[in-house]
């Protein structure tokens, strides 16, 4: 949500500029612009929608500048306009800010700033940093300390990148509950978001924790306290990913690169070392009450996992949406979360964590971006190794996850007596065949399920049922469908149907259905009888299925076999199934794949 680039070097910065905005696309935007120094001053240009028509329009290309700061907003204070959008000058232009986050007493500044005859040209929260410094600059204060200054006067969560003519070879920023880091080049160097925003150009970083702010020229950089002016040593993170894995490979979209780059992610995880998942899946077993948390897709990950506990280790583990969090899930000394993340800065995540600290809770976190606030935040941090994952719809990274909490329960169904040594090889055996069944899955099936989303792309109301640990994949499958295709789609348990939802059945909904193989029989016997309901009102259904003895029943009106699977991954493979079926039917429509309309990949603020 919102991304920041910045680069300070002894050559002209536009190019990097835009390609590390372009880079952060994938985290959702409705806006962009730059800022750059050159000897006439601050130059800015910013414009409504995506950065290479902004960049076409505002002719990026004509800037010239050694200094400079980059911006893609995505809409909180104000709406998509052009004066909303960053970067944001002071009264006399000679101070430019970029922000994420929130300014929560932006109110209370602006007034103040008001009265000291600053001028507004925007609906933002984030156009008071910029008077805020100026303001602190007109009474006297160097650059350096009236950054501070103002920083201090904030409230609520920021990340900020600034640049004034009145010290023009550095780049100023800070961070507060969300994320910034530091690029180190040769002779440049550079500040973003996340990696992305400098890949290409060095794997080399410093990742700022909240309440640092940073002076960074193409010579070096600095870090001190917000509170005091300490200087804080960093140590330098050597990122693990390669500008070459953020590239699309031939495909034709992110996201359906990303769909077939998941039997190596799930091999990545199958590669992280046992002692770690035994530590985590002890915290869970001996704590006094274990939470699982994530939110969106993360949530349905960690209600996977609270199937997997139940069955595994015989433990209730309860999965939380983070959103909802503290209000239902007391939580104290002896207590235990495990919070599951993509990107490692999920705010209402955070926020959950933090509150957990407060208490003496122990928490651990499975995450897939190194560095990230919640990967040092935890007290274990687990990198599933996944790699960038550019489309805002999370496929590669959600999968990961499930399998990663598999292996934890399996782990603590050990320690719990519930399953056997030889069980747990059993069941790891089956985790070893999941890469090579995926890759041969999709190679096998695409065809299949391309077909199958044509035939139903321009049904636009969906029930997606499932029952058991088929439930969380039908809730993820059914937001997939939202998220991409823009259909209403609504998962819930299958059982749950007729308990009021039955009355929507009619010819305009069509209800999917996920089964599972014949050989688990009590779940499987139990979705039959959910599909004998809908077929007695009249609905039409599409079954996702492992059954060759249905392949041509007349209970569907349409449906695909999946190949022969093991029930205990059997339910990885739908869901990879219908991660692909969404694809198939945004494409089908001409979606906006990669970048649905309205989200983002990290969601930053509340």
């Amino acid at each position: 949500m919102c991304g920041i680039s910045g680069v300070v070097s002894s050559q002209n910065v536009v190019s990097r500029l835009q390609s590390g905005i372009q880079n952060l696309e994938y985290r959702g935007y409705d806006s962009c612009g730059m800022a750059v120094l050159n000897g006439s001053g601050t130059v800015v240009r910013k414009n409504i929608g995506y950065v290479a028509e902004v960049a076409e329009r505002e002719k990026f290309s004509s800037l010239t500048g050694s200094v400079g700061i980059a911006h893609t907003r995505w809409a909180t204070h104000g709406g998509v306009t052009q004066q909303n959008a960053h970067p944001h000058l002071s009264c006399d232009g000679r101070i430019a800010i970029v922000h994420n986050g929130i300014i929560s007493n932006y109110l209370k500044l602006k007034k103040y700033l008001e009265g000291q005859k600053h001028v507004f040209t925007s609906e933002t929260d984030s156009e008071v940093v910029a008077h805020l410094i100026e303001e602190y600059v007109n009474n006297g204060r160097t650059i350096e300390a009236a950054f501070v200054e103002a920083l201090r006067e904030l409230e609520g969560s920021f990340a900020i990148a600034l640049v004034s003519v009145n010290d023009p070879n550095r780049i100023y920023c800070a961070k507060h509950e969300s994320p910034l880091i530091i690029g180190l080049g040769e002779n440049e160097n550079y500040v973003g978001s996340d990696f992305n925003a400098f890949i290409e150009h060095t794997k080399s970083s410093v990742i700022l924790d909240d309440g640092e702010f940073a002076i960074v020229s193409n010579e070096g950089y600095s870090v001190k306290k917000i509170k005091n002016g300490e200087p804080v040593l960093k140590k330098v993170t050597i990122i693990e990913w390669d500008a070459e894995m953020a590239k699309k490979g031939g495909f034709p979209h992110f996201m359906l690169k990303e769909i077939h780059e998941q039997p190596d992610s799930v091999a990545n995880v199958l590669a992280i070392e046992e002692k770690k998942i035994v530590e985590l899946a002890r915290m869970i077993v001996e704590a006094k009450h274990s939470y699982l948390v994530g939110v969106g897709t993360t949530y349905y990950a960690a209600l996977f996992g609270q199937y997997q506990f139940a069955e595994l280790a015989g433990i209730m583990a309860p999965a939380v949406s983070s959103d909802e969090a503290l209000e239902s899930a007391p939580m104290s000394e002896g207590d235990f979360i495990l919070a599951v993340s993509q990107s490692g800065e999920t705010y209402d995540t955070l926020r959950v964590l933090r509150t957990a600290k407060k208490n003496r809770v122990k928490t651990a976190a499975i995450v897939n971006v190194i560095g990230s606030t919640m990967s040092r935040m935890v007290d274990i941090a687990v990198m599933q190794g996944s790699g960038p994952e550019i489309c805002v719809i999370s496929t590669k990274v959600a999968i990961a996850q499930m399998v990663s909490l598999m292996r934890v329960a399996i782990e603590a169904g050990v320690i719990t007596k519930k399953i056997s040594q030889a069980k747990k090889r059993e069941y790891m055996k089956q985790l070893g065949s999941l890469p090579e069944l995926i890759g041969t899955f999709l190679n096998e099936n695409s065809a299949f399920i391309h077909n199958l989303a044509t035939r139903q792309a321009h049904q636009n109301n969906w029930l997606f049922l499932g029952r058991g640990k088929y439930y969380p994949m039908a809730l993820e499958a059914a937001l997939k469908v939202k998220e991409v295709a823009y259909h209403h789609a609504e998962g819930m348990p299958a059982g749950f149907l007729k308990h009021g939802t039955i009355a929507l059945i009619d010819e305009k909904i069509r209800t999917m259905v996920f089964l599972p193989p014949e050989s688990d029989k009590g779940l499987y016997g139990m979705i039959m009888s959910s599909i004998e309901e809908v077929n007695a009102r009249g609905g039409s259904i599409v079954g996702i299925h492992f059954s060759k003895s249905l392949k041509n029943s007349k209970l569907f009106s349409d449906q695909l076999c999946l190949p022969k699977t093991h029930p205990f991954i059997a339910p990885i493979i739908t869901l990879v199934a219908a991660q692909l079926y969404s694809y198939f039917v945004a494409t089908a429509l001409g979606r906006n794949v990669d970048k649905p309309r309205a989200l983002a990949k990290s969601v930053t603020v509340a």
